[in-house]
Formats: structure tokens, sequence, C-alpha cells
């Protein structure tokens, strides 16, 4: 299986969890999901009232410089953790 298949699949597969993972595990995969689909942040930070916004902007903004290749390993990797952790 393509690491992009694996990937596709892993993405569709931590929808299905169980029980939902923690703030911290979702920005993680939210960070490493747009740093592999679109590549280093390109929009500018939301304002100081969208602390959701703000939340999933920082969590991708800090995988700035990492390649898709990288991200997408690091998804699948950490996709693999949580769907071990809360069953599907």
């Amino acid at each position: 299986m393509s690491l992009q298949a694996e990937f596709e699949q892993h993405a569709e597969d931590v929808k299905k969890v169980k029980s939902r993972p923690t703030d911290q595990e979702l920005l993680d995969m939210y960070g490493y999901y747009k740093q592999a689909t679109v590549g280093d942040v390109n929009i500018d930070r939301p304002g100081m009232l969208d602390m959701k916004g703000k939340a999933k902007w920082d969590a991708w903004n800090s995988r700035k410089g990492m390649s898709k290749e990288d991200a997408m390993t690091a998804y699948v990797a950490l996709a693999k953790e949580i769907i071990a952790k809360y069953g599907m």
C-alpha cells in the first residue's frame, strides 16, 4: 500500500473511533493532516476571539517546513495509536 493510500485510509478510519480523542490528539492530527495535504500554513492567524481557530492554526503552523511525506508518515503513526487506544 502506498503512503498516500495508507494516509487516506487512516484519515477515514480515525473518524470511526469509539470515543473522542483528547483535544491535544485532535490538534496533532489536524496539524499533520493540513501539512500533508496543503503544506505550510498559507492563511493568516485567526483573531483573538476565535480560540478554536487559533489553536488549529497553531497546530498546523507548528509543522511548518515538514515535508508532505513526513507529515503523512507522522499522521499515520498517530492515527494507529489513536485507533489502538480508543478502538473502532
